[in-house]
């Protein structure tokens, strides 16, 4: 099978496990299943982050949530504890959902492999796809989520968020975000947040 199929094919297959997702989210008036909507977003961004990314890096992005909602937040301590705890355990589900996917769809033992490195998120700041990876996501939570959660959180909670985002990010993740549209209550967020970093 030629390499773009086999990509197209895992795009679908993991397309077709996110439709699943009980939770739904209305873009431009049309509602999408949550997890469908943020993996597409998260395709788009990486194709106008980083156009020539490699094949393993289009399949993380496309897979970073597959079938999130099925380990729920709230079955773990509500503390700090338990979300890192939730955090860890959820990159390791993702990682063997996709996993099992492009195995089906033919992907060799060493592609697998890296892309489930990658969506456990080792060498952050080291792997250069691990990075990229990790930008695309922050751009995406700014673009898309960011505003929203702004509302719902105190304001030193949201700044402390986004200095948390801000130094995850690389350089060219910092210059991307900063030409993102974002509102003019977001962008003085923003602003604060770098400024006292």
């Amino acid at each position: 099978m030629a390499t773009a199929d086999k990509l197209r094919q895992a795009y679908e297959r993991f397309d077709a496990a996110n439709q699943e997702d009980p939770n739904t989210e209305v873009f431009q008036g049309k509602a999408y299943p949550k997890e469908v909507l943020y993996a597409q977003r998260m395709t788009a961004q990486l194709n106008s982050f980083a156009p020539n990314a490699s094949e393993v890096l289009q399949l993380t992005v496309r897979s970073q949530h597959i079938c999130r909602w099925e380990i729920a937040r709230d079955s773990y301590d509500m503390n700090r504890e338990g979300y890192l705890r939730w955090r860890q355990d959820l990159k390791k589900f993702h990682a063997k959902k996709a996993r099992e996917i492009l195995k089906e769809v033919g992907y060799h033992e060493e592609t697998i492999a890296k892309v489930a490195f990658l969506l456990e998120k080792k060498q952050l700041k080291k792997n250069e796809d691990t990075q990229t990876l990790e930008d695309v996501i922050c751009l995406v939570f700014l673009e898309y989520y960011f505003e929203a959660f702004s509302k719902e959180h105190p304001e030193n909670k949201v700044i402390d968020i986004l200095q948390k985002t801000w130094r995850k990010m690389s350089e060219k993740g910092h210059q991307a975000a900063l030409k993102l549209k974002l509102s003019e209550s977001a962008l003085i967020l923003v602003s604060k947040a770098i400024s006292t970093l």
